[in-house]
């Protein structure tokens, strides 16, 4: 059974990460436009590293306060694989299907090697070893 203080550390973790997904969408957006989502890209892609670094830095245990905390709220809210297909599928509809092989392409390849990355920066062996 999870307790009200798991419940509380998810729902802080996630009010903390869904304000920086807003600042960091918006922000990219005002930078590069928002014709293509640069904005959803680099939360996945910094949420994917974020993520990389504290499991490799912290040795999160599963289920522990830490990870409910920092893995389930903030990179949990942060990330947002929800915006990515709803832009995708909008590329597609706008007849763009460059943009689309584009955006799936990048999130999935920048996400999966910064998330490498991380994990080696931190001398961790992953979570799949």
């Amino acid at each position: 059974m999870i307790s009200l203080h798991t419940y509380l550390l998810v729902a802080t973790g996630s009010a903390i990460g869904g304000f920086a997904r807003y600042v960091t969408t918006a922000s990219v957006g005002r930078w590069l436009g928002t014709r293509f989502p640069w904005g959803t890209l680099a939360v996945n892609v910094l949420g994917a590293t974020l993520l990389g670094l504290l499991i490799g830095l912290l040795n999160l245990s599963l289920g522990g306060a830490a990870f409910w905390f920092l893995v389930i709220g903030i990179c949990g809210s942060y990330t947002t694989v929800s915006s990515f297909s709803l832009q995708t599928l909008e590329l597609l509809r706008q007849r763009r299907p460059v943009a689309a092989l584009a955006n799936t392409l990048l999130s999935l390849l920048l996400c999966l090697l910064v998330m490498a990355a991380a994990l080696r920066f931190t001398s961790a062996p992953g979570v799949l070893s």
